[in-house]
């Protein structure tokens, strides 16, 4: 038996939210909040959000999805992911505030969404766990050591490359200049920003280790955000040691792309999301808020 899902409005910082719960069909103390990466809203690509949601729920888990400030149907000025706290806790809030609410929420997040749920909201009483999908830990030199250990890569197996030299099609002199223009982020030691950007990947992971709770980690094995985010780990100590905890999972989807595209992928992270839910310990019996 399925319960039909429905909309909600919210307050935050003065603006109204819109999200929609989806109800499980029997009340339920651990839901899901899913987290949208931007610039999208609440439906997210492929309509994935909405999928995954009404699979979940079907299957006894709770759904909270819902649109930023300046997002969707919200109020208030656009915002990224480095300002969209306010709004996740105010969801979290929400959500285990409504009738059928669940006491507790895993947060479930996909590319910059999965880096705000770590950066926001890792220390809310309410959160029992995370789902980050190809978290972004973008930095210029990251960026640039991703494409030329992994899209270079790949580019050279391609028949197409090989068919282009050959009848001469091949902008090779282009092709050197964004070479050496990657060579040389790469080796730069500087990013983007070196007040945000390049710290990215530290702040996230120093959150984590303060995160007594289970993470499961989704990685697609034709992204380069995954690549980048792999390459980061691998070569990160305290990285390392959050990837070594016992409560810490890691799922490779080796076919997947960014936004798991096709039917087979999204079914996975699905059945994966579901199957990892329902393996969490019993739910803990405090109501605090964040801390």
């Amino acid at each position: 038996m399925s319960v039909p899902e429905r909309g909600i409005v919210f307050g935050c910082a003065g603006e109204e939210l819109v999200g929609v719960v989806h109800p499980a069909p029997s009340p339920a103390t651990r839901g899901v909040l899913v987290i949208v990466g931007g610039p999208q809203y609440r439906v997210g690509s492929h309509r994935q959000f909405v999928l995954l949601a009404r699979r979940l729920a079907a299957a006894g888990v709770p759904v909270l999805r819902f649109d930023y400030r300046g997002m969707g149907d919200s109020g208030g000025a656009m915002r990224d992911f480095a300002a969209a706290g306010e709004d996740i806790v105010a969801a979290i809030d929400a959500f285990v505030g409504t009738q059928e609410g669940p006491r507790e929420v895993v947060l479930w997040g996909l590319c910059d969404a999965a880096s705000a749920a770590v950066l926001h909201a890792a220390g809310h009483a309410r959160v029992a766990g995370m789902v980050l999908l190809n978290p972004w830990v973008r930095t210029e030199q990251g960026e640039a050591k991703a494409v030329l250990r992994h899209y270079y890569r790949r580019r050279l197996l391609q028949p197409e490359l090989w068919q282009k030299l050959l009848t001469l099609r091949f902008d090779w002199r282009a092709s050197l200049r964004s070479l050496a223009a990657l060579r040389r982020r790469a080796h730069s030691g500087q990013g983007a920003s070196p007040a945000e950007a390049a710290s990215l990947p530290e702040r996230m992971a120093a959150r984590l280790t303060q995160f007594a709770r289970p993470v499961l980690f989704v990685l697609s094995g034709r992204d380069l955000v995954a690549a980048e985010f792999r390459d980061c780990a691998a070569a990160a100590p305290q990285w390392q040691a959050i990837f070594a905890r016992a409560d810490v999972t890691r799922r490779e989807l080796p076919d997947a792309d960014h936004t798991f595209s096709s039917a087979a992928s999204r079914d996975e992270v699905a059945d994966a999301t579901l199957a990892w839910v329902r393996g969490l310990p019993a739910a803990a019996a405090g109501t605090g808020r964040s801390t």
